[in-house]
């Protein structure tokens, strides 16, 4: 069956929806157009190659146009897609070497356009070594400009820009983080674990400038030199924007249903409002389990996985999007760092009854030659005890956890069914109660607590103090 397909952008998604259809269809004609000179760059590792752990940016390659033509793909590289017809099944481009522009046609149109960094309008955005942090391209000007920079200035603490100031630290630089939110990582963290990252960082010398606004930036000769916030002014040589990314989707505005914010929406089988238009990655919305709501969640394990799917759903449903948990991780220095699901701060602010346990445990018996302290919180419903988030902090690398703990959460399990779940114990690795079980323990324990909770009067709270007072703190939960 000979049927035409469009592909329009080729990173993660798309380089994942293209293999899925030459798999499947060996008959399709695919082509992809794709404004950069290179495809399929892991920009998570940007930051390891800033920092020297990658020597060769060629590892963050996973695919080539070169691999897509041994699959029969037509890969149009530096080429533009200026405008869609999803109606008419048209589309024009621009070479963007020649500066030719010229039509085509599609049956079946996949839109993987991905993302762009936030750019704020302010004063002294256009000056010099002003960055952003994106692509392969950016990448490399990162380097190249930090060679000759002193003092370096990140905004944005997020991942990105977290994993960007380890990087410039380990070379040695003047490093100064600036973030609008009053902790770093707060998009994915507490303040417990927020608290030991902002301590870590302070003691690395990163100077933390949070809670504060930039407002723009000076500069000499074209160059930055200062960055204004409404709570002081940083000198600086070099500065890198990383506050956040956003669809890009304009060519398809007006035409296929979207979030106010631009991300595509999408049914579970990467369908958009259009039959023949379907979409994956960071230009669209996802659904989030945790509430069940569109979310847009621009991750590459996301896209990879709504991009092959693309493929797999193209003529016909075929396989269903199980959701997403926006699961992510960070090494910070020592920190092992992982979080799935709603934060009890971003569970507050959905309008969430939810209720929260934080427990520190050793990784393994404290007879074993050596053990690390776990810092693991689990976020759940109020009402029946639903997982709808997780976080693990330690200087042993149990991550995993909430890799598993995402399957929880994506499966609907409650804290009580975790409690229980079957683990292995082996000394080397964990306790004969599995971190995860002691976790659901103590959920349980918390729901009960809830659920049976006297409505606190004066008499009630002088009997708990003189209960506590008399030794049975734990007992009458007074600590």
């Amino acid at each position: 069956m000979t049927f035409k397909v469009a592909v329009i952008g080729c990173t993660h998604a798309g380089t994942a929806a293209v293999k899925s259809i030459a798999a499947q269809y060996p008959d399709a004609e695919i082509t992809v157009y794709e404004r950069n000179d290179n495809i399929s760059f892991l920009s998570c590792g940007i930051a390891l190659h800033v920092g020297g752990v990658i020597g060769d940016a060629k590892g963050l390659f996973y695919s080539s146009p070169e691999e897509l033509a041994r699959l029969g793909v037509v890969t149009k590289m530096r080429h533009e897609v200026l405008e869609v017809d999803v109606e008419a099944k048209t589309l024009r481009t621009r070479n963007l070497e020649s500066g030719e522009e010229f039509g085509g046609t599609y049956d079946k149109l996949i839109v993987t356009t991905g993302s762009w960094p936030v750019i704020p309008r302010m004063e002294g955005i256009g000056l010099e070594n002003i960055q952003l942090c994106k692509n392969y391209g950016h990448a490399r000007e990162i380097i190249a400009r930090a060679a000759d920079a002193k003092r370096i200035t990140v905004i944005g603490a997020g991942y990105i820009g977290i994993e960007l100031v380890e990087a410039f630290r380990d070379l040695g630089k003047d490093v100064t983080l600036i973030d609008n939110m009053d902790r770093v990582m707060a998009k994915y963290l507490d303040p417990e674990f927020t608290a030991l990252a902002d301590k870590e960082l302070r003691e690395r010398g990163v100077r933390l400038a949070l809670g504060r606004t930039v407002e723009g930036f000076r500069g000499t000769d074209g160059k930055v030199r200062e960055v204004v916030t409404t709570d002081g002014t940083f000198e600086t040589d070099m500065v890198v924007l990383c506050i956040g990314f956003r669809p890009g989707t304009d060519l398809l505005k007006g035409q296929i249903d979207m979030l106010p914010g631009g991300a595509i929406l999408v049914d579970d089988y990467m369908r958009t409002s259009h039959p023949d238009v379907l979409a994956a990655g960071d230009s669209c919305a996802v659904r989030y389990n945790p509430t069940g709501e569109a979310a847009y969640i621009p991750l590459a394990t996301n896209a990879v996985r709504m991009g092959t799917l693309a493929g797999m759903n193209l003529l016909k449903p075929a396989v269903r999007y199980q959701g997403t948990q926006g699961t992510s991780a960070i090494k910070l220095f020592d920190w092992n760092i992982a979080s799935t699901g709603l934060t009890e701060a971003a569970a507050a602010a959905a309008g969430i009854n939810a209720e929260a346990v934080l427990i520190h445990e050793n990784n393994r018996p404290e007879f074993m030659p050596t053990y690390d302290d776990v810092m693991l919180k689990l976020v759940f419903e109020a009402e029946g005890g639903r997982l709808i988030g997780a976080q693990v902090m330690s200087k042993a690398d149990m991550t995993q956890a909430v890799n598993t703990l995402s399957v929880c959460i994506q499966n609907r399990m409650t804290v009580q069914e975790l409690a229980f779940v079957d683990f292995f114990f082996q000394p080397h690795y964990n306790k004969p109660w599995n971190l995860l079980n002691t976790a659901g323990l103590a959920a349980m324990k918390r729901l009960h607590e809830t659920e049976n909770a006297v409505p606190e009067t004066e008499h009630t709270k002088t009997e708990v103090a003189a209960r506590a007072e008399a030794g049975t703190p734990e007992k009458y939960g007074v600590a």
